[in-house]
């Protein structure tokens, strides 16, 4: 039902050595970016998106990670795409009503993205 690609480079903060500041611009950035891009779809469609639905983060990158990067690596996107369901009533990412999936593709080389699926 919604489809947005987020163009953005997202990395694990679990593995980040970075200093505590970088990290969270990044991950303010980030969260920022996908509420922005995904505030509109989901207005549009918001008489359809009662009751329980799927997201679906998809990272495009050249390079894959495994199961616990990913998910952090998505972490603030995850965050931002809940920001921009609040006019649904999900306020928390914790809301039973959604079910979170990950998922990753291979992209060329230099291609970081991020797709955001949103289904009933």
């Amino acid at each position: 039902m919604i489809d947005v690609l987020i163009e953005a480079r997202t990395v694990s903060e679990a593995n980040s050595r970075a200093h505590w500041g970088v990290r969270a611009r990044r991950s303010k950035k980030l969260r920022s970016l996908a509420r922005l891009l995904c505030a509109g779809p989901v207005c549009a469609c918001r008489d359809r998106l009662g009751g329980t639905f799927t997201v679906r983060l998809i990272r495009v990158a050249p390079r894959s990670l495994d199961t616990d990067n990913l998910a952090a690596a998505l972490k603030a996107i995850r965050d931002g795409v809940t920001d921009a369901l609040a006019p649904c009533g999900v306020l928390t990412d914790a809301d039973p009503r959604v079910t979170w999936e990950y998922a990753q593709e291979r992209g060329e080389p230099k291609q970081y993205a991020v797709r955001v699926e949103v289904r009933p």
